[in-house]
Parts: structure tokens; sequence; C-alpha cells
């Protein structure tokens, strides 16, 4: 195999992974909510057009999404102190708790699936992870865990926890609906 068929590879079972973990936390939630939700703990509040460009979606996509989100609780428009004429979109307290409650149920239905992974093998999802996350622009650590999603810490056999969160599913906001 070239560079690229691994790196195509990689994406392609990252993605497929992602998506039955994702499933299986059987949550009738869209995933561009969460991605949303994510990118707004992340990065702070945006404009929705920004909001937009950030999540890869059309800006009615967006616009949409977050008319739902906001109905919801999980958002809320805001007014630029300096400019009150210009509004952000900004996470609520409702929305980051329900992103946590969806990334510890993300972790936990993940876990069966990478359970029998080798330490070796552990090492490699990390080198890849801090590699791709760089690319990105999500800046690693020195010790090459990620500073905005690790939270690993050490188990019982102070191996790290393989439940870690390290990205979130993505589907356009076009095609969901949220669920409030």
């Amino acid at each position: 195999m070239t560079r690229h068929d691994d790196l195509q590879t990689l994406l392609l079972a990252v993605h497929a992974l992602t998506r039955v973990a994702a499933l299986d936390t059987q949550t009738d939630a869209p995933a561009a909510q969460w991605r949303t939700l994510t990118l707004l703990r992340d990065h702070g509040p945006q404009r929705l057009g920004d909001l937009a460009t950030l999540s890869r979606v059309t800006q009615p996509g967006m616009t949409r999404l977050v008319h739902q989100m906001d109905a919801a609780g999980l958002v809320e428009r805001r007014r630029l102190p300096d400019d009150s004429r210009v509004s952000v979109i900004a996470a609520t307290a409702k929305g980051l708790d329900a992103l946590a409650g969806w990334y510890e149920q993300f972790r936990a239905a993940l876990a069966p699936h990478v359970a029998d992974l080798s330490e070796k093998e552990w090492d490699a999802v990390s080198v890849a992870a801090s590699a791709l996350s760089l690319r990105v622009g999500m800046a690693p650590t020195p010790a090459g865990r990620n500073e905005t999603t690790d939270d690993r810490t050490p188990d019982d056999d102070g191996a790290a926890d393989p439940t870690e969160d390290r990205g979130v599913p993505t589907e356009s906001a076009e095609e969901q609906e949220v669920v409030r």
C-alpha cells in the first residue's frame, strides 16, 4: 500500500467506526448538533457564517440547525457589545451539559469496538491522532495529546483510556433535525 492508500484506509476506518459508535449511542439528535456544540465550545461564540464555514455546511443549513438548537435551548444568539448590529451564536449551559453527556455515551459506545487494541496499536493511534490533529488546526500538547479533547487518565493497568473522544461524527446539517 502507498502512503495515500494508508491515509485513505485510516480515514475511512475512522469514519466507519465513528458512525457505528454514534449509532450505538441510540440518540435521535443529529451529529451536526454535536459538531456545532463542539465547535462553539472549542472556538467560542461565532457569527453564523463563520460557524457554517467551521462546520463545513451551507449557511442556510446552519441557519436551520441553529434555529432548531436555539428553540431547544442549546444555543443562544448574542449581540456583540461593541457592535450591536452583529450577533453571534453561543452554546448555552444546557447545550454544553448535553454535549458532555453525549460524549460520555459516545465513549461508552466506542469502547467495545476498540477494547482489544494492544498497547502498540494505541501508541500508533496516538501518533496518528497527533499528526492529523495538527493538519486540522488542533494543537497537540508536547506529550502528543490534544489540548482541546484529551482527558485520558491511566486505568487500573496503567493504559490510556481507549474511549477518549477523538472527534464528532459528521453529517450535513441540512440532512438532520434537532431532537428536543
